[in-house]
């Protein structure tokens, strides 16, 4: 992993539009900016990007890979303005995984997955990192698609969309991948498969990877690098032994580390508790 800046942010200010919200008055409430002049840069490689709800998480990648554009300042992605882009070359240079995407389309998971490694930056010519012949069938594997492929997309639940969407982020092949909680409703095990896969790829095709997600003992085990962000947008990076000591862990999410270690725990466990009680859940 090299430390030559991947994303900068040059003097950058961003704030949502009003959303037609009134306070008490009567009057429009005008959101606070997220971002007021910030200036700061991070290298590529596997990063997390962890902290609390409201952040500023999510809107740091979208301002990054140029999804949205700063009220003033500039962002960079590998030294290329990346909001001033066509669409095609903005897809090239950064992919996206969003929260809770939804689709309209009812073409099959194959040719859907088939599409995206042709016509995105791989040329459907990349052969696959760890073991087999092609990306392709390796990304089948890994995030266990098999018995999807004759599947409309439409016809999914959560977690199959999510583990359909992360093989199309790495079978389009752009220099970047941003991913915003794509680990939602999928099984524990499929979580660690998938993170343990996406770091090896980050680090074998120099592909730099930012993924947010809620999971700190996931993030202490698998992320190269940490991105803490705390509510009043100060922000810490480094690894996740620097980064995510109990000190800085309870200033950013306002809690005991103890609780945060709970929180998780009984996620886990409420999960698993369905999971047993519905057998034929799919999550």
């Amino acid at each position: 992993m090299t430390d030559t800046p991947c994303i900068e942010f040059s003097d950058v200010s961003f704030a949502y539009p009003p959303d037609g919200s009134k306070d008490e008055n009567g009057n429009i409430i005008t959101p606070s900016p997220v971002f007021d002049h910030f200036t700061g840069s991070i290298p590529a490689g596997f990063t997390s990007l962890i902290g609390p709800n409201g952040s500023g998480k999510s809107t740091f990648m979208m301002l990054a890979s140029g999804r949205l554009v700063p009220d003033s300042g500039k962002v960079t992605l590998f030294g290329r303005d990346i909001a001033s882009l066509d669409e095609q070359n903005k897809n090239l240079l950064a992919s996206v995984i969003y929260q809770n995407m939804e689709f309209e389309s009812d073409d099959k998971v194959s040719s859907l997955l088939g599409y995206v490694f042709s016509n995105g930056a791989l040329k459907g010519n990349a052969k696959a990192i760890n073991k087999g012949a092609s990306l392709l069938d390796e990304a089948i594997e890994v995030f266990e698609l098999e018995k999807l492929l004759d599947h409309g997309l439409r016809q999914l639940s959560k977690g199959e969309i999510q583990r359909v969407l992360l093989a199309f982020s790495m079978l389009y092949g752009s220099a970047s991948v941003f991913m915003d909680e794509p680990l939602f409703a999928m099984e524990w095990q499929q979580k660690k498969n998938a993170l343990s896969y996406i770091r090896d790829y980050a680090e074998q095709t120099k592909t730099a990877i930012f993924i947010s997600m809620h999971e700190l003992d996931l993030t202490r085990e698998y992320a190269q690098r940490v991105l803490l962000f705390h509510p009043n947008r100060d922000m810490d990076y480094g690894t996740p032994d620097e980064v995510m000591t109990n000190e800085d862990l309870e200033k950013a999410y306002g809690v005991p580390v103890a609780m945060l270690k709970k929180s998780e725990d009984m996620t886990r466990e409420t999960l698993n508790q369905i999971s047993e009680v519905i057998p034929n859940l799919r999550c």
